[in-house]
This record gives structure tokens, sequence and C-alpha cells, in this order.
């Protein structure tokens, strides 16, 4: 089956305007100020969990207390 010139021509375009569509899309998920500003959100609300937030702050005091132990010898 022969398609015209005209319906060839279409087709590009529409395949054209998907493929600008895609890139950007992509572009915008790889936004390297939009990534740091996801991984900054998660680490924040994972950090908020009581379950991290507590152990989290009882490491950090331990080791406080071993450098000043180290440091007062």
């Amino acid at each position: 089956m022969v398609r015209d010139q005209e319906a060839i021509k279409r087709d590009i375009e529409k395949h054209r305007d998907a493929l600008a569509s895609n890139i950007d899309q992509l572009s915008t998920r790889v936004n390297p100020r939009r990534l740091a500003d996801d991984a900054k959100t998660t680490a924040k609300s994972t950090f908020e969990e009581p379950k991290v937030k507590y152990p989290v702050i009882a490491v950090v005091v331990l080791i406080v207390l071993l450098l000043l132990r180290k440091l007062l010898r």
C-alpha cells in the first residue's frame, strides 16, 4: 500500500512532536536541582521517622561522649 507524501509528512511531524515532548519530560526528570531537592526531601522525611531519628541521635551522643573522653584524658 503506497502512502501519499502528505500522510508521510504528517507522520513525521507527529513523531517529531512526540519525540520533542519525551525529551522535555526527560530533561525535567533528570534536572540536577530537582534530583537534589527530591533527595533532600526524602532524607528529611526519613530522619523524621522515630525508628530512624532516635537511634541516629543516640549514635551521635555516643560519638560525642567518646570524643570528649578521649580529649579529656
